[in-house]
């Protein structure tokens, strides 16, 4: 009797868990968007028109739908940067490594469950370099909410993703390395949040800009999705505390300074500096390049097997 009604709580607390599961579910359709940019007006390719791409926000043990529609004149996949993909192979989105492209006018809905992480991931097309276009942040939440994080629960989160912009079609940027047998050429331009800073007095240029209390905490999720560069991030005129990097919390260390790498790190800071303030890449080099932004301080156990690919898994040709 003494194990029976030991087990009783622990059946309700599994039960709880998977009652509070849930079905995030987006509808993503990859095609052309008009954009003004470095006084050049272009034609690139993203998700659902929108550069940083739709945010996807999950909690811990949700089961996560993307449905995509390929509106472009490229094959391509979407793949979820860091996500464990357990018994979901097929789901993640790797262009001609774990699956076949998404061909021009196909569609594919990729399922996913996420189990036993938490944090910031992002997501971006793997094929060509189109990832320079479309990409996004996917943010993970603890079960149990800003509870479940290993600190002191901030007054406000800000996802700050880092790029890159070239004025010419992307796919010739890559078919140009091809032939010098060298990386991309340099970015005309480095973005936050998508936009490439004010070097240029064109319309479609300006810096992302965000205004926090005075005294308070934040959270920033800092994502770099810049193609083949490593960028310095500085925020001027406050020290900060780096708490997790590339989906995994870590013993707390302050700095200045960050080089987030092809993944992402977040940082807490207190905004006890007021006035406004550049973040910024710490090499003078990209500065010019527009990396700035701008913050002003206000008022101071499964199954082994894997399952078998969907009907409409893409197929090659």
């Amino acid at each position: 009797m003494e194990g029976a009604a030991m087990l009783v709580p622990l059946l309700l607390a599994l039960c709880a868990a998977m009652a509070s599961a849930a079905v995030v579910e987006h509808n993503f359709t990859v095609g052309g968007m008009n954009i003004s940019q470095l006084c050049m007006d272009s034609v690139i390719y993203t998700a659902n028109e929108q550069m940083p791409g739709p945010t996807i926000e999950a909690t811990e043990g949700d089961t996560v739908v993307v449905h995509v529609v390929n509106d472009s004149p490229y094959p391509l996949s979407l793949h979820w940067h860091g996500i464990f993909q357990l018994l979901s192979g097929w789901a993640d989105g790797a262009h001609m490594i774990t699956e076949c492209p998404i061909q021009p006018a196909g569609n594919f809905t990729y399922r996913f469950n996420i189990t036993g992480q938490e944090g910031t991931l992002w997501w971006h097309a793997h094929s060509s370099l189109l990832r320079a276009t479309v990409y996004g942040a996917l943010i993970i939440k603890p079960r149990n909410g800003t509870d479940g994080y290993p600190y002191a629960a901030p007054y406000g989160e800000i996802p700050i993703i880092l790029g890159e912009w070239w004025n010419k079609n992307v796919d010739d940027v890559e078919k140009d390395a091809h032939l010098t047998g060298l990386g991309p050429e340099v970015s005309d331009a480095l973005t936050i949040n998508g936009k490439p800073g004010d070097q240029t007095p064109c319309r479609g240029a300006g810096i992302f800009e965000v205004e926090v209390e005075y005294n308070q905490t934040y959270l920033l999720r800092i994502i770099n999705a810049a193609v083949n560069v490593e960028l310095f991030f500085k925020v001027a005129g406050h020290n900060f505390t780096v708490v997790a990097i590339d989906a995994s919390y870590t013993e707390p260390y302050a700095t200045d300074v960050i080089v987030p790498g092809g993944g992402w790190t977040v940082i807490r800071f207190v905004a006890n500096n007021p006035g406004m303030w550049f973040m910024h890449c710490h090499l003078d080099a990209h500065l010019p390049l527009g990396l700035a932004m701008v913050f002003e301080v206000l008022n101071g156990a499964a199954p082994n097997i894997l399952p078998p690919p969907p009907e409409d898994f893409p197929k090659c040709y």
